[in-house]
């Protein structure tokens, strides 16, 4: 199976980023694409997976084997060189997931041709630009104990690791969150790679209202668990209380 260049959607034109909820609609599909141009090229091609794979953890100038793939998906030839450290980022931590993680269409029930080329996936629809789910939701989850999942974080070491992300430089959550990141998947919990992508790009100017979404949002969910979770032990004491003998 052989690798296409990826067509980048064109967006020389687009405003400079703003605060994620205010991000243009065409960002927000160029992050959407780059995710799954990614999550396909790692399912195809084991080589590129391993290139990406490779710059976990670096800084730009360390990831010769990535520019290959990121490169091309740059939105112009002067990103900011916090955009550029958020796109090897997220593609570095996108192939470090277990190969289980990827799947290619299966050529014996899905039409498609096994000898086909890997070309860039096409941007999802415009729709109305707004959150993803944060971090903050994926550290909420990985507390629950949900059906098809053998693993589950601690409720203390998943509050220790949100907080110790807020709290980071730039330099020091590129350095931090790979192993976050992976504990989450290592307890099968998905990520939000758009909206994680989205939140690195704007973390120097706005990681004040991002860690304030981010813990909002798992104590927000933890809470509701936390209710439901109540209101089951109630309705099963309920169950299990036998009835006053009739007089």
């Amino acid at each position: 199976m052989t690798m296409t260049t990826p067509q980048a959607p064109d967006d020389s034109s687009l405003p400079q980023p703003a605060i994620p909820k205010q991000a243009t609609a065409e960002h927000r599909r160029r992050e959407t694409a780059f995710v799954a141009w990614v999550e396909q090229l790692c399912a195809a091609d084991p080589g590129a997976r391993t290139a990406l794979r490779s710059g976990l953890r670096k800084n730009l100038d360390a990831v010769p084997q990535m520019h290959r793939v990121v490169a091309p998906w740059l939105p112009t030839d002067s990103t900011p060189t916090d955009t550029q450290r958020a796109y090897y980022t997220v593609a570095s931590m996108i192939a470090a997931q277990p190969s289980s993680a990827f799947v290619l269409p299966n050529p014996l029930t899905d039409d498609h041709d096994q000898h086909a080329t890997v070309d860039a996936p096409q941007p999802s629809p415009r729709g109305t630009p707004g959150f993803g789910q944060s971090l903050g939701i994926a550290f909420a989850k990985a507390v629950v104990q949900s059906p098809g999942r053998d693993k589950t974080m601690r409720e203390a070491t998943a509050e220790s690791r949100l907080n110790l992300l807020t709290r980071q430089s730039v330099p020091g959550l590129h350095r931090h969150l790979p192993a976050a990141v992976a504990y989450l998947r290592a307890c099968d919990v998905p990520v939000d790679w758009a909206q994680l992508l989205t939140d690195l790009t704007h973390w120097r100017r706005h990681s004040g209202r991002i860690t304030r979404r981010w813990l909002q949002d798992y104590y927000r969910l933890r809470e509701k668990d936390n209710r439901q979770a109540a209101a089951r032990r109630d309705e099963e004491d309920t169950q299990n209380t036998p009835e006053d003998p009739a007089p």
